[in-house]
């Protein structure tokens, strides 16, 4: 072997571990005693080999497990010195609690939310936003009981899990997330928030709650959201009317108007402006704010920054295993969707250190290729050719 070649002294996985601190690891196992019952599986092997079940694409306990094994003489790099065995896995899996990865992930989201936040968004003045929505990941209804009536044919029922969260548009990852049964009303994730005075918050439709919206305005928390069809509201004052000539992209029509919501005896009105835009490809769209000070273009544009969270779980789907999950039990589920979205924040991260120009599909792509490889990281998803070269071949000359 030629002694002269220069290798990392780390795999890939071992390098995107070490962006996760040792004592947030240990503090979260403390918090929650969750290595009393576990000597074989601490909580720090069972989260490292969850992560590289999901870096992997494993779509089952068998495929994590036995990938593993074909790594066993690099894995002390990870910690440890064997392969876990598919059945301790598994009842850690349904037994450790979902929680202990819950709070790795949001200690590592104050620990890098200053380092992947923007300083702005283009076109907006504001500086605190924040994005929510809820995507549905489909289960059989006797894991998690979904909407609709039982099937006529007596097969099982498609149930789902409703993963909720409230994006920062500047971080560009989830700060808040609850999951519910499908059928859980969509609402009802509104009373989980604490948001601070003068924040920004945009929702579709779905989410409308005047008892809710009141309580924001009474707080200093400013909405936009788009007003239902069937809504009922009462004009107050007309400040805009361009429906004539409306052919132009723009705003239309500003009112100020009130709508109401029965509190115990009475009837409460609460105070909003309507805004009716027309896009450019010549959809309209009604929006409501409880926010007067704002332009109703700027009004327009926070609500198409609904649109990122879209992209987020698209992203989140797409890359990472939530198609088959690693366990029949709710703790299973909830744990395997907290393993990917401490990935996807490690994700973002290294791609804001390595300052790479990859799309996120590739990055992870690239990484899931190499992840037992010896090179340095941030280099290799920069620019992976070069540092592939340099590593295997120290004569390579970029020229």
């Amino acid at each position: 072997m030629d002694k002269d070649k220069k290798f990392t002294g780390q795999p890939l996985l071992s390098q995107i571990l070490s962006v996760i601190p040792a004592t947030t690891i240990k503090q979260a196992a403390q918090k929650h005693n969750c290595n009393r019952y576990y000597k074989k599986l601490p909580f720090r092997v069972h989260l490292v080999s969850s992560l590289y079940g999901i870096f992997s694409y494993c779509n089952g306990l068998r495929e994590l497990c036995e990938g593993m094994l074909a790594c066993e003489g690099k894995l002390s790099h990870l910690g440890f010195d064997k392969a876990p065995a598919r059945s301790t896995l598994s009842d850690a899996n349904t037994n450790r609690s979902y929680r202990v990865f819950e709070t790795v992930y949001y200690d590592l989201l104050n620990k890098y939310h200053g380092l992947i936040s923007d300083s702005q968004l283009k076109g907006l003045s504001i500086r605190n936003l924040r994005i929510i929505d809820s995507t549905t990941i489909s289960l059989f209804g006797d894991i998690l009981r979904g909407v609709g009536r039982p099937r006529l044919d007596g097969a099982r029922s498609k149930g789902g899990i409703k993963v909720h969260a409230m994006m920062d548009a500047f971080s560009g990852v989830t700060e808040f997330v609850r999951m519910t049964p499908a059928k859980a009303h969509d609402r009802q994730f509104l009373l989980k928030l604490k948001l601070p005075k003068e924040s920004f918050i945009v929702f579709d439709k779905a989410y409308n709650d005047y008892r809710q919206f009141h309580s924001w305005s009474k707080q200093g928390v400013w909405f936009v959201t788009r007003m239902k069809e069937n809504a009922v509201y009462h004009v107050c004052k007309v400040l805009k009317d361009k429906t004539k000539q409306h052919r132009k992209a723009g705003v239309i029509r500003e009112q100020i108007i009130t709508v109401g919501y029965k509190d115990a005896k009475d009837t409460v009105r609460l105070r909003l402006r309507r805004i009716t835009y027309k896009a450019k490809d010549g959809r309209v769209y009604v929006f409501i704010t409880n926010n007067f000070k704002i332009s109703a273009g700027q009004v327009a544009r926070i609500y198409k920054c609904r649109w990122m969270i879209e992209l987020l779980f698209k992203q989140i789907k797409q890359n990472f295993p939530l198609r088959y999950f690693w366990g029949d039990s709710q703790n299973a589920i909830k744990m395997q969707i907290y393993c990917v979205l401490i990935a996807q924040l490690l994700m973002v991260v290294i791609r804001k250190k390595s300052a790479t120009k990859k799309s996120f599909a590739n990055m992870i792509t690239v990484i899931r290729l190499h992840l037992m490889s010896y090179v340095e990281l941030l280099n290799f998803l920069k620019d992976t050719y070069l540092a592939w070269r340099k590593t295997y071949n120290p004569d390579f000359s970029s020229a």
